[in-house]
């Protein structure tokens, strides 16, 4: 079976990205096919895969202003030649999906969700720092993308999707049925410690919608000390608002980061979020989860045994959640049992198994 793995782009590193290096751990023969690749925003690991791009790699600008080249993307995948393979795997919040394959090849699409700036464009404007020039033409440019998007669907043969929660909004989207296999999370690197310290923990990216502002409020009224690990576009207003209880350490590396997970009273996650690794992070370290009752986290957390919710992102829920949350034991070695379902491990075989069936059934 001769596969090729095709990814949206390799610009940034975040989630879909820890996604692509377990999928070359599967298949590390397979060449990695993206519209562009910026490999000094990158982790080393990705050096040594066989990364092929399109023409838009040639492109000026791409660090910076790499949305704005949207109506490009289609193109750019519908030109890549692969018919040598027998299966195409697309990672896919976007263009990947639209890859164009023979009939006897099988494709086979990880998708983490379709796309944002077409089935929730209010919410991806809202987020993204666009002038009026662009927010005036971009309804167009969607439209266009819309149609694209949708026709394109037809092209995969099977959809795989990240948690139940994605699964529903691409039943609603594309009337398809997927099947959810979990991202995959090191579980490994992250161990309970013997003792903890009187912190709480946010690991997270700093923009507008993670709702961190909602905590750093409550544990500034309540004066309980808060870590935070991250960075992005809202630190300096978050900063403003923190009290002196509060502590930005930015980004840290993977040995700091288990520490600060193992040690933190519980890890607060009060976004909505399609997955979200954090919570499966901190249960893997024996540590509890205090979580917005929406989204993948109602999938990873386990209400009185490795967590509890809110219903609302308002203080008083979060307030209402801490203290019950102080009424608790968690046990953490029942905390890390659970966290282990999520391992890269179970991804990576029924990943690989899941493929398989599916490439003798399409033969």
């Amino acid at each position: 079976m001769k596969l090729a793995i095709v990814h949206d782009y390799l610009n940034q590193f975040g989630g879909a990205e820890r996604v692509v290096e377990t999928l070359h751990e599967c298949f590390p023969d397979a060449p990695i096919y993206t519209s562009i690749y910026l490999p000094e925003n990158m982790p080393d690991s990705f050096r040594k895969m066989d990364i092929r791009t399109s023409f838009m790699q040639k492109l000026p600008f791409l660090n910076n202003h790499f949305k704005k080249y949207l109506l490009l993307y289609p193109y750019a995948f519908e030109r890549f030649d692969l018919s040598d393979y027998d299966v195409v795997l697309s990672s896919s919040s976007g263009w990947a999906k639209g890859i164009a394959t023979r009939p006897e090849t099988c494709h086979i699409c990880y998708c983490y969700t379709p796309m944002r700036w077409v089935w929730n464009y209010e919410d991806y404007v809202a987020r993204e720092n666009f002038g009026w020039l662009i927010r005036k033409m971009l309804p167009l440019a969607i439209n266009r993308l819309g149609r694209w998007d949708l026709a394109t669907t037809n092209r995969v043969d099977c959809l795989i999707t990240i948690s139940n929660h994605v699964a529903e909004r691409i039943r609603r989207c594309y009337n398809r049925e997927p099947i959810v296999i979990y991202p995959p999370a090191n579980t490994s690197l992250f161990k309970p410690a013997k003792t903890t310290e009187d912190y709480f923990l946010i690991v997270s990216r700093l923009n507008t919608y993670k709702r961190i502002d909602l905590v750093i409020e409550v544990l500034n009224e309540l004066k309980i000390p808060l870590k935070i690990i991250g960075d992005g576009p809202y630190r300096h207003t978050l900063k403003h608002i923190a009290g002196s209880n509060v502590e930005f350490l930015g980004k840290v590396s993977d040995s700091e980061l288990a520490k600060y997970y193992a040690n933190c009273k519980a890890l607060i996650f009060p976004g909505e979020e399609d997955f979200g690794l954090a919570p499966v992070e901190a249960q893997s370290a024996g540590r509890p989860v205090i979580a917005y009752a929406r989204g993948g986290a109602l999938e990873t957390i386990v209400e009185g045994e490795t967590g509890v919710f809110f219903e609302e992102q308002t203080p008083e829920a979060l307030k209402e959640a801490i203290k019950s949350f102080e009424k608790i034991f968690f046990d953490p070695e029942k905390i890390r049992k659970h966290a282990k379902k999520f391992d890269k491990g179970a991804f990576m075989f029924k990943l690989k198994s899941f493929i398989n069936q599916k490439y003798k059934e399409h033969q």
